[in-house]
C-alpha cells in the first residue's frame, strides 16, 4: 500500500490564530502533526477493512488527548476548553472515529468519574485512562431508548455488598476493546445511576457490531450485563438522575463542535488543492463559476463555525457555557460538515468516491456524528426550547 503525503493546510480566513494563544498553537500544531505522521498513513486501509488502529490508543494517551481539562493530578493536562476544542478539531481532520475514541475516553469516561466519583475511584481509574494503558467506554443508549434516554430499562438491584445489574447497551464506541465502561442503570427507586464495570466481571460481554457503512476504523459494540455482580464502591456516589450521564455529553458534544470542523476543513482543503490542479476544458476547474461558488461557500461556512467554536470554548472555560449553547456548535458543525463534504466530493468528480482522498471516508462518518450524541432533530428542539420556553419532545 503506497503511503500518502498528508499536505493539510488549515483554513483561517478571518486571522482567527490572533484569538488563540502560543499554547494553544502549539498544541494545535503537536497534535496536527501526529495525525500527519502516525493516522493519515493508515487510516484508509483501517476504514476499508472495517478494523480499529488500537495501537493509536496508548499514542493518544501519552500526547495527551485523553481528559485534557482533568486536573494533572489524575493524568490529565489541566487544560483550558480551547486547547480540548483544538485537539479534537485535529483528530477529526483525521478521523471522526480517531476523534470519537479520544471523545468517548475523555468526556464520558473520564470526566464522570472526576465529576460524580470519590477519591478513591479517581486514583483508582483516571491515570490509567488518561495514560492509554486502559479504554473505556460509555453505556447510555439501548435498544429501544436513543433520543429518550430516561426511559432505560437497565437495572440495578441491591444485594448486600453489591448490586446486580441487568440490561443491555448498544452503539458503544470502544466497546468491544474497553477494560471498564461507564454504565447508567435506574436503581430500585427509580432513580439513574452511574456505574463502573470492569471488563471480566461474569456475565458482562461485548459483542462488536459489524456491517457499518460509517466509522469503520472506530471500533463500535454492544454491552450486555446478565446477572453481573457490581461491586458498590464502584457506584458514582455523586450524582442521581439524568442530569448525570447529561452532563457527559455536554462535554463531549463540545468536543464534537470542534471536531466535526476539523472533518469540513479537511475535505475543503482536499477539495481547493483539486480544484486548482485539474484541468478540464484548457484550465483548472477551479476557474469556473460554479466550482467558486461551492469553494466560496465552504469557506464561508468553516470561518462562522470556528468563531462560534472559539466563542463556545472561552465560555466553557470561564464555566459559563449553557448545555443549549453547546447543543447549537454541535448541529451547526455536524449540519455544515455533512454539506461540505458532499460539495466537496462533488468538484473531485468520480475520484471523490475513491480511498485515495479523505472526502467519501469522512462523508460516511459524518452521518454517524450527525446522530450521535443528540441528533440534528433533537439539537434543534432544544434550542428550540431553550428561546421559545415550549417543551416540544412531549
Amino acid at each position: 500500500m503506497a503511503v500518502k503525503t498528508d499536505l493539510f493546510q488549515s483554513p483561517d480566513y478571518y486571522q482567527l490564530d490572533e484569538l488563540l494563544t502560543e499554547e494553544h498553537i502549539m498544541i494545535r500544531e503537536t497534535v496536527r502533526n501526529y495525525v500527519k505522521k502516525e493516522i493519515s498513513p493508515i487510516i484508509e486501509d483501517y476504514a476499508q477493512r472495517a478494523t480499529f488502529p488500537e495501537h493509536i490508543v496508548k499514542q493518544m494517551g501519552e500526547l495527551g488527548c485523553f481528559g485534557p481539562t482533568i486536573p494533572a493530578q489524575y493524568g490529565g493536562g489541566g487544560m483550558d476548553y480551547i486547547s480540548y476544542g483544538l485537539m479534537m478539531q485535529e483528530l477529526e481532520r483525521g478521523d471522526s472515529g480517531v476523534r470519537s475514541t479520544a471523545s468517548v475516553q475523555g468526556s464520558l469516561v473520564m470526566f464522570p468519574i472526576y465529576a460524580y466519583g470519590n477519591e478513591a475511584q479517581r486514583m483508582k481509574y483516571l491515570p490509567r485512562l488518561a495514560s492509554g494503558e486502559w479504554l473505556g467506554c460509555f453505556g447510555l443508549t439501548e435498544p429501544d431508548h436513543g433520543s429518550n434516554p430516561g426511559g432505560m430499562v437497565t437495572n440495578i438491584k441491591d444485594a448486600g455488598d453489591h448490586v446486580i445489574l441487568n440490561g443491555a447497551k448498544m452503539w458503544i464506541s470502544n466497546a468491544p476493546f474497553a477494560t471498564v465502561a461507564v454504565v447508567w442503570a435506574k436503581d430500585e427507586a427509580g432513580d439513574i445511576r452511574g456505574l463502573v464495570v470492569e471488563r471480566g466481571m461474569e456475565g458482562f460481554t461485548t459483542p462488536v457490531t459489524h456491517g457499518k457503512w460509517s466509522l469503520r476504523a472506530s471500533a463500535t459494540g454492544e454491552l450486555v450485563f446478565h446477572d453481573v455482580k457490581v461491586p458498590k464502591e464502584n457506584i458514582l456516589p455523586n450524582v442521581k438522575g439524568l442530569k448525570g450521564p447529561l452532563g457527559c455529553l455536554t462535554k463531549a458534544r463540545y468536543g464534537i463542535a470542534w471536531g466535526a470542523l476539523g472533518a469540513a476543513m479537511d475535505c475543503y482543503d482536499t477539495a481547493l488543492r483539486y480544484s486548482k490542479e485539474r484541468v478540464q476544458f484548457d484550465k483548472p476547474i477551479g476557474a469556473f463559476q460554479l466550482q467558486q461558488k461551492k469553494l466560496a461557500e465552504m469557506i464561508t461556512e468553516i470561518t462562522k463555525a470556528q468563531l462560534l467554536v472559539w466563542r463556545l470554548g472561552v465560555l466553557m472555560s470561564e464555566g459559563r457555557a449553557t448545555p443549549q449553547q453547546v447543543s447549537m456548535a454541535k448541529r451547526n458543525s455536524c449540519e455544515i460538515a455533512v454539506n461540505i463534504a458532499r460539495d466537496a466530493r462533488t468538484i473531485l468528480g468520480g475520484m471523490g468516491i475513491t480511498g485515495e482522498y479523505s472526502i467519501m471516508r469522512h462523508m460516511m462518518n459524518l452521518e454517524s456524528v450527525l446522530t450521535y450524541e443528540g441528533t440534528h432533530d433533537i439539537h434543534l428542539l432544544i434550542t428550540g426550547m431553550d428561546v421559545t420556553g415550549f417543551n416540544a419532545f412531549k
